[in-house]
């Protein structure tokens, strides 16, 4: 919602999908135009025809929901989306991602945009593959772009972790990124049209785990988090200098 609004707010045209019957009044006051569209694993409904019609670009912005439901299958949900976007020659689609897609190792490997994804949960692997699956579809252009953890006024790590016992890994180093930082550098993209490139996106300052949550909470007058030094931290740092070369791009807001 806050993208899409930025986007009109920026001058384009922007159409804007929902599962929520109730949404869509809700998106046309704020001048988007609004589509029912449901993705799941066995077809896409609702007019998503009418979403996808006269668009050049689609951004693909959707949790997997594995969380919820581990046993979905996801990327049969984005091969069902892939499928209406090559009908309706879209030119180019911005896949947000994860840098889930990357394990954590004991010795904090650093990860660039060339770095190849490793990890093993479930997530990841169908994060992956949809990344895989939609570079090399040659219908459109694709930008993969990883977002590291999102953070804005309302949603902090901190708040979750304050006074909470027995927390893992508070040696590794942290990847976030404020949800303004999100929403320009995809504007960024757009207007410099940055296509067929894949990008990480995190803040370029990675203090420890321990060392930044427990700041924030004495700053907020929370309760510090305890943490489990028993077993030696795993963590990786995200590099986001392609990124920042690429768009020439500097970070906004330091989470």
């Amino acid at each position: 919602m806050s993208l899409a609004k930025t986007l009109v707010e920026q001058g384009f045209n922007v159409n804007g999908s929902t599962t929520s019957k109730d949404k869509l009044m809700v998106l046309e006051q704020l001048q988007i135009k609004p589509f029912l569209v449901v993705l799941n694993e066995t077809r896409i409904s609702g007019n998503y025809s009418g979403f996808l019609t006269e668009s050049e670009t689609v951004i693909i912005n959707m949790p997997p929901g594995l969380r919820r439901n581990p046993t979905k299958n996801h990327v049969t949900e984005i091969i069902h989306l892939m499928q209406a976007i090559e009908k309706h020659s879209i030119k180019n689609v911005l896949y947000v991602s994860s840098i889930s897609v990357f394990e954590n190792e004991t010795d904090f490997p650093i990860i660039t945009s060339e770095t190849e994804p490793n990890a093993l949960t479930n997530n990841a692997k169908q994060l992956i593959e949809i990344e895989q699956m939609l570079k090399a579809n040659s219908n459109f252009k694709t930008t993969i772009l990883r977002f590291g953890g999102l953070v804005d006024i309302e949603r902090h790590p901190s708040k979750f972790l304050s006074g909470r016992h027995n927390v893992s890994n508070p040696n590794a180093p942290i990847n976030l990124i404020h949800k303004t930082d999100c929403i320009a550098i995809i504007l960024t993209i757009l207007k410099k049209e940055l296509w067929s490139v894949t990008l990480n996106a995190a803040y370029p300052k990675h203090p420890t785990k321990k060392d930044y949550y427990s700041s924030y909470c004495k700053q907020k007058d929370l309760p510090l988090p305890k943490y489990n030094s028993s077993e030696e931290s795993k963590g990786k740092i995200i590099d986001s200098t392609t990124l920042v070369q690429l768009l020439n791009y500097t970070f906004q807001v330091e989470p």
